[in-house]
């Protein structure tokens, strides 16, 4: 319980997460930032940590000086952290990824969410590499599924660094410029809770679509009585 809590506690309010890192000193806090950004992108089991809100609120720390935290020194590791991360999720994923996914173990892995994944690189190839870096859990999913699916190392790489420099580099801009706004600080939560919103509102519009298209598809493609009735008069 102390974990989900730690967990919990970090999605509402990721800025009193670093500000308590901060206490421990700066080396501690560059590691934690450095970790979850990984584990969010590395590891398939945990796509539920808050990457664009710690981004967002590391962003905010940076551009105060009292924080100690310093821009020149924060982008370099949510640079690499994402990098590092897709490069393992794409060889767990080619190793050992239909022996997870038969597995089931991988609770937040649904049929709908590696339906959308698989939906997105048949669209879009490895495009779909940098595209998925932009919504929670399917940039999780991304790299893993890439793996599994036989895309080359060397097609996703290039797409997966692009995504992981831009993504990283956007969130914490927004923070370090827009962080220090009077407003943005007196309503620090719900600037994180919109952030949240904002980033996973395309996925679950994408589920949507997904699961009531479908229904709609079947509906089309059973024929009415009257249609089935005209069929074997005709015949």
């Amino acid at each position: 319980m102390g974990f989900i809590n730690w967990i919990i506690g970090l999605l509402k309010d990721p800025r009193s997460a670093i500000a308590s890192w901060i206490a421990m000193g700066l080396v501690p806090t560059y590691a934690f930032i450095f970790l979850i950004i990984f584990v969010e992108t590395g590891v398939v089991f945990m796509p539920f940590l808050p990457g664009d809100s710690l981004l967002f609120a590391a962003g905010v720390f940076a551009h105060d000086p009292k924080s100690g935290m310093g821009l020149d020194i924060l982008l370099p590791i949510v640079w690499i952290a994402p990098i590092l991360g897709d490069q393992s999720n794409y060889f767990i994923g080619h190793y050992f990824g239909r022996a997870i996914i038969r597995s089931g173990k991988v609770k937040a892995m649904t049929p709908e969410r590696v339906a959308k994944t698989e939906g997105m690189i048949e669209k879009w190839g490895p495009l779909a590499v940098f595209l998925g870096r932009f919504f929670p859990f399917i940039r999780t999913f991304m790299p893993f599924i890439s793996g599994i699916s036989g895309m080359r190392w060397s097609r996703f790489t290039p797409f997966s660094i692009l995504g992981g420099l831009v993504w990283s580099t956007l969130f914490t801009l927004l923070g370090y410029f827009f962080g220090g706004i009077p407003a943005v600080q007196d309503h620090f939560e719900l600037v994180i809770v919109l952030i949240l919103l904002v980033s996973v509102l395309p996925t679950v519009i994408g589920l949507f679509k997904a699961k009531f298209g479908k229904k709609k598809t079947a509906a089309e493609a059973e024929p009415t009585p009257l249609a089935a009735e005209s069929e074997q008069s005709e015949r």
